[in-house]
């Protein structure tokens, strides 16, 4: 099954337990380009930027129906692109959920799929993960450059979907990190593969070994963030960086496509190490799933505090 398949949506709801907060995803052809669900999208067509933000229903992590929306999201980007009906050169992912970005996997899913041993449902949902970043990471294939634009905490998922994009802009005081090792887990949607050609392999593991969380500036020094704005100031210097780099585009993009060339990093690796991730999460005891549940409940807590 591909991540095209009009049952992809479903296959993933069906591996969680509680879907009541779900929004049916129309998933067919009828669905009219740029609207979603849980994604905001906006044209600039005086710069070529398409501005989009997460604004997730449920708790600020990526549930199947985003995940969808982000699959319609870069069809209809290369869709837009391919017929000049929308001339895009930038593409920039921010989040309106305060002070997040994005806490990463859906993990009452994660915990759903690992008491009911279902390796396919883990599988399914982290190789959906890799192709998107895949895709991102590549600019869909198009002279596009993409740039993430982080004005709240980037965790887990969240900070490896980062890792994807050719630029990062970071507000100061935002935080990122992997947590999945307090609850006897590795990130497996791209981080071993991405921090290990940024950073090399000693580095990137320690990095993931240490479940602690990284500065805006620690990552800005280690060249994983490549401008810090000061807060609120994100969305300007996102602006700033496009107007001032405009007659550059070209060059940019023939410099990312070569690091592809000389570093390539081919999907089948991603989706290989989601593989191993789905196996090590089967082996998680009571315990870790304990842990894990304790941080949904925080999560959770974020969202009730952002409602009010």
């Amino acid at each position: 099954m591909t991540i095209h398949d009009p049952q992809f949506a479903a296959g993933l709801r069906n591996a969680r337990p509680d879907r009541t907060a779900r929004t049916p995803v129309n998933a067919d052809a009828s669905r009219s380009p740029f609207q979603y669900g849980q994604l905001d999208a906006r044209h600039d067509p005086d710069t070529q930027t398409l501005w989009t933000d997460m604004r997730p229903r449920t708790r600020p992590s990526f549930n199947p129906d985003l995940l969808v929306d982000f699959v319609h999201w870069q069809a209809d980007i290369v869709d837009a692109v391919d017929t000049g009906a929308m001339p895009i050169r930038y593409l920039v992912l921010g989040s309106r959920f305060p002070g997040v970005f994005s806490l990463g996997g859906d993990l009452d899913l994660f915990a759903h799929a690992i008491r009911t041993r279902d390796h396919g449902a883990l599988s399914r949902y982290g190789r959906t993960c890799v192709q998107i970043l895949h895709r991102n990471m590549c600019g869909l294939d198009r002279p596009i450059i993409t740039i993430g634009l982080v004005e709240g905490d980037a965790l887990g998922g969240g900070f490896e979907a980062l890792l994807s994009f050719h630029v990062v802009i970071a507000e100061r005081g935002t935080s990122f990190g992997l947590p999945e090792t307090l609850f006897g887990l590795f990130p497996g949607m791209g981080a071993h593969c991405f921090l290990s050609r940024r950073l090399g392999a000693a580095r990137a593991e320690r990095m993931i070994l240490s479940g602690r969380t990284y500065s805006a500036d620690e990552l800005y020094e280690m060249g994983l963030i490549h401008g810090l704005a000061e807060p609120g100031e994100g969305r300007r210097m996102v602006a700033d960086y496009i107007r001032q780099n405009d007659r550059r585009h070209s060059a940019h993009c023939a410099i990312y496509e070569a690091s592809r060339a000389v570093n390539p990093l081919p999907l089948e690796e991603l989706e290989a190490v989601v593989d191993l991730w789905a196996e090590a999460a089967l082996r998680l005891t009571e315990g870790d799933l304990k842990r894990m549940e304790r941080l949904v409940a925080a999560q959770t807590r974020l969202l009730d505090k952002a409602a009010d």
